[in-house]
């Protein structure tokens, strides 16, 4: 009776040994996931505050899919055309500052723009003014990277990334950053989520994406600036 006693004690404690360990690899293995690793796939720039929020509203009313077309003349402040369909001269391509112009002043925020510069190499030019004296007595500050230009986009500034173009002959290119919860490792291998004008038209794209028709642009060769709403 005793053995049998013992048997049955002794399998018990065989099983609870085997659940025990079951356990704790689980928890090893949980614990063996570097936190940095974790946080790559959270959310990387804090909510997007309410002032965020109108930023996204005016964007996703832009209707900029079927405004600001590439090869039309277009009215800078609403994108329709305004010349002719088979117009070829000068100003009829892609409108990528025009229209971040136009969601600036939408939003209260002055940028360079008509009748200061014309359309054409606007983009470059734009990128040359928010880093001018000019540009910062206007209320444009330098975010220092992707990250701090998303953190500073999802808590309501206005923020661009824009480009210069090596070339002077050559236009550059601008995109407005979109508020948004997306996650460290997204950002890092795309960059923000962005709306633009530009050879193809995106509500809702990302910058490296939207960078890639200018070699050298993005990542190293791009700047981030940012602009307060009014309160």
């Amino acid at each position: 009776m005793k053995k049998s006693l013992i048997r049955v004690f002794l399998s018990l404690v065989t099983r609870m040994a085997v659940v025990l360990v079951a356990l704790t690899g689980i928890t090893v293995a949980a614990e063996n996931i570097p936190s940095s690793a974790r946080s790559a796939e959270q959310p990387c720039c804090g909510p997007v505050t309410p002032a965020a929020q109108a930023i996204l509203t005016v964007l996703d009313r832009s209707d900029v899919e079927h405004l600001w077309l590439n090869h039309h003349h277009v009215n800078w402040e609403t994108g329709q055309p305004d010349k002719p369909d088979d117009y070829s001269g000068p100003g009829n391509h892609t409108h990528c500052s025009a229209f971040a112009a136009a969601m600036g002043a939408r939003l209260g925020v002055y940028m360079l723009r008509p009748p200061e510069h014309s359309q054409i190499l606007l983009a470059s030019a734009q990128t040359r003014w928010f880093d001018s004296q000019e540009g910062r007595q206007a209320g444009w500050i330098r975010a220092a990277d992707a990250l701090h230009a998303q953190q500073l986009a999802n808590q309501g500034m206005l923020v661009v990334i824009s480009y210069e173009s090596p070339d002077k002959h050559r236009p550059g290119h601008i995109v407005i950053v979109r508020p948004s919860l997306i996650t460290l490792a997204r950002l890092r291998a795309e960059g923000p989520y962005i709306t633009q004008a530009g050879t193809h038209n995106l509500l809702v794209g990302n910058a490296a994406t939207a960078f890639a028709g200018h070699p050298g642009a993005w990542p190293d060769g791009v700047k981030f600036f940012a602009h307060a709403l009014r309160q």
